[in-house]
């Protein structure tokens, strides 16, 4: 069964890792975050869960105001062309349903399907804020208890700069 939020919250606890979860309506787009986003200092992620033609799954996670040209990312990340994944795959993988991707779903992923690349400006900042398995609410982590959390999970991250994409 899927981890949920107040399940990622207990991990948190038992990690000994601080957040901060501040509690809004539900956004579905970068857009209709952006009002809530201002008042909360950090970097705020996007996240595309996409596949391949030969189904490599591809988890990736950026600053909210990152470009992204999806007809090349396969060329920076080195996979074939991608296309978003199915809300099957979404849940079957990461456990979460559209509209809730986040980075933090990767405690799902306990078969390592998933690959996960982190955009270079997002994994500049700190904090990092991401949605905890839903999206009606945003969680503030420093970046290293991020990566202490990634750890836990049995997954590492590419960090990807996607600048030279223009």
């Amino acid at each position: 069964m899927a981890m949920t939020s107040d399940d990622l919250f207990r991990l948190f606890e038992t990690l000994d890792i601080p957040v901060r979860t501040y509690q809004h309506e539900p956004t579905f787009t970068v857009e209709e975050g952006r009002e809530l986003k201002a008042s909360m200092p950090g970097g705020h992620s996007k996240n595309l869960f996409m596949k391949d033609k030969a189904r490599q799954l591809v988890l990736i996670s950026a600053e909210a105001q990152t470009k992204l040209k999806l007809n090349r990312l396969h060329n920076v990340i080195g996979t074939g062309r991608l296309s978003f994944a199915s809300p099957e795959l979404m849940v079957e993988h990461l456990g979460v349903q559209p509209g809730s991707v986040t980075a933090f779903a990767l405690a799902n992923d306990t078969g390592h399907h998933v690959r996960f690349i982190l955009e270079k400006t997002l994994s500049d900042s700190d904090p990092m804020n991401l949605h905890p398995l839903r999206n009606d609410m945003t969680t503030a982590i420093s970046r290293a208890d991020f990566d202490r959390f990634l750890a836990h999970t049995g997954h590492s991250c590419d960090v990807v700069d996607f600048s030279g994409l223009d």
